[in-house]
């Protein structure tokens, strides 16, 4: 899998993943305007529960009135390492002030971030704080090339925006006959694995916007990946698409709903 970066203008650019049956993907490279409203909102719930913290301690401040600043310098640095990395982790790289800024942190390669990855993007912002409101952070994404700073160059991460797709209507109303009334059918959709349920909603979503040969060749290998993970075997009278299009009606909520677009792949 390759990776390409381009960058148009100084607040938004362009992340291009090339998979190994060479579909291109493209993501959005969040901007540092949107990224530092996140931060402000991040921000100010990061100081609401140290502050609710420290409240809940001031009886062992006033004991200790000396003791009082470092351990509330402390504190505050243990819950904004631990709000940040803890919601990247969970909640497939994003925070509060992401999810409302429509970002999301994902790996290099597309896909989401860990424990691992969250945990060394955070543990380096006192780096880039410096020397006040993220300067060194703010310099090094405007000269990365790919809206990185020092965090997500360590971790080999990118924050991106996200699109939000509305669910075709091919796909939102499930038939009443064929493989979506099997019960086996459906079950075995539904054991499906997070990631795996991302891929197959993600090619369901943005079929119509990849070029035939790299249609063909992703739903070639996605059908043969579904027939593995459900222990299932396809009809003969159904292509690859088809097949796959049927496992993301079955995996769909009710009608009418929306779905976030997945982190694992963008926009051809």
């Amino acid at each position: 899998m390759s990776v390409t970066t381009a960058t148009d203008t100084l607040l938004d650019g362009t992340h291009t993943v090339l998979t190994p049956e060479y579909v291109e993907f493209r993501f959005t490279l969040a901007g540092l305007y949107s990224r530092f409203l996140a931060w402000l909102l991040d921000s100010l719930i990061v100081m609401l529960v140290t502050t609710s913290v420290l409240l809940g301690l001031s009886l062992v401040m006033f004991a200790f009135p000396g003791f009082a600043s470092a351990l509330g310098i402390v504190i505050y640095f243990l819950v904004d390492w631990g709000y940040a990395i803890t919601l990247e982790t969970v909640w497939s790289g994003r925070t509060v002030g992401k999810r409302v800024m429509s970002l999301r942190v994902i790996q290099e390669s597309g896909v989401r971030i860990g424990f691992y990855h969250a945990a060394l993007r955070n543990l380096a912002r006192p780096v880039d704080r410096l020397p006040f409101f993220y300067l060194v952070g703010g310099l090094t994404a405007l000269v990365s090339g790919s809206q990185q700073r020092l965090g997500d160059m360590l971790a080999g991460t990118l924050v991106v925006r996200e699109r939000r797709l509305k669910v075709p209507s091919a796909l939102a109303t499930p038939g009443e006959e064929g493989l979506l009334a099997d019960p086996l059918f459906v079950s075995r959709v539904k054991r499906l694995s997070s990631e795996e349920r991302e891929v197959v909603l993600t090619a369901a979503l943005r079929r119509e916007e990849l070029r035939m040969e790299a249609r063909l060749r992703l739903f070639a290998a996605l059908g043969a990946r579904l027939q593995d993970a459900l222990a299932l075997e396809k009809p003969a009278h159904l292509s690859d698409e088809k097949w796959a299009l049927l496992v993301a009606a079955a995996l769909l909520p009710p009608k009418g709903a929306t779905r976030s677009t997945p982190p694992r792949r963008a926009t051809p």
